[in-house]
């Protein structure tokens, strides 16, 4: 059983996020007990990257349904994403499938979540995601791989790839904490040729860690990655400058390394 005392030792090892803005995709069953729960682990985490201005930030997805209600803690993505969409002691976004709680000083945390109102597909670059890269922030990912770094979505929209989004957008409704409702228009993630392209997101773990883009360390039992955003970034930027139009998240091939060395 892993204490609070335990969880805050482990994560100076990822000492260079604090004061940032920081997101975690997370297995509860990687890192096994925890005193007092995933609220415990969730207090840890917030109490060690907060100071000095840092937000440490969930995703609470709802990409499930059409209606997105702010009043509840639904998520369809995971017991930790659903502990934190129902603690008060963060605010979370607009977005109505792809929604980030965060934590920490309240002021900085709607302005972190604000832009969500301005998205047109699930991942905007101009949300809250597009804003890790933005602000040199981190995605922690523990015990889980690449194929849940959500962020990269982002980094494709950013890079402007093609085949990535659906041409038509779906409606939803939002639910806002004081029971207002509004029509949003949100362009899906297109799947049509290349299939879920997160599912070879992997394939460039190895050329983030050629950049030094990856520190490795654990939360619990947990092997973790903290992992660069804007490193990131300019890692597949460069791969798929060399790539000459490519497409290369359609298998599993791994990338050749002339793409990134």
């Amino acid at each position: 059983m892993f204490t609070k005392e335990d969880i805050l030792k482990q994560l100076e090892t990822f000492s260079a996020a604090k004061g940032h803005l920081v997101t975690m995709h997370t297995s509860l069953r990687a890192v096994g007990p925890v005193e007092g729960g995933a609220d415990t682990l969730l207090d840890a985490l917030v109490e060690f990257f907060t100071p000095g201005g840092g937000l440490f930030c969930v995703p609470t997805h709802t990409w499930h349904t059409n209606v997105y209600d702010m009043r509840t803690d639904d998520t369809c993505i995971g017991t930790f994403p659903r502990i934190a969409a129902g603690r008060p002691d963060g605010v979370r976004s607009a977005h109505p499938t792809h929604s980030m709680k965060a934590f920490g000083d309240k002021a900085l945390a709607e302005e972190f979540v604000k832009d969500d109102e301005l998205v047109e597909s699930m991942t905007d670059a101009r949300g809250c995601y597009g804003k890790f890269c933005e602000q040199d922030g981190y995605v922690l990912l523990v015990g889980v791989g690449h194929n849940r770094n959500t962020y990269l979505h982002c980094v494709e929209d950013m890079l402007g790839l093609a085949h990535r989004l659906v041409e038509e957008p779906s409606k939803y409704t939002l639910i806002y904490p004081n029971g207002e409702e509004k029509e949003r228009w949100i362009r899906w993630l297109d799947f049509s040729k290349t299939g879920d392209v997160s599912a070879h997101f992997p394939k460039f773990e190895p050329a983030f860690r050629y950049y030094g883009a990856i520190v490795d360390g654990k939360i619990g039992n947990a092997d973790v990655q903290l992992c660069s955003a804007r490193k990131m970034k300019e890692v597949v930027e460069l791969i798929y400058s060399r790539a000459g139009g490519v497409e290369l998240m359609a298998d599993d091939i791994p990338l050749d390394e002339s793409l990134y060395k």
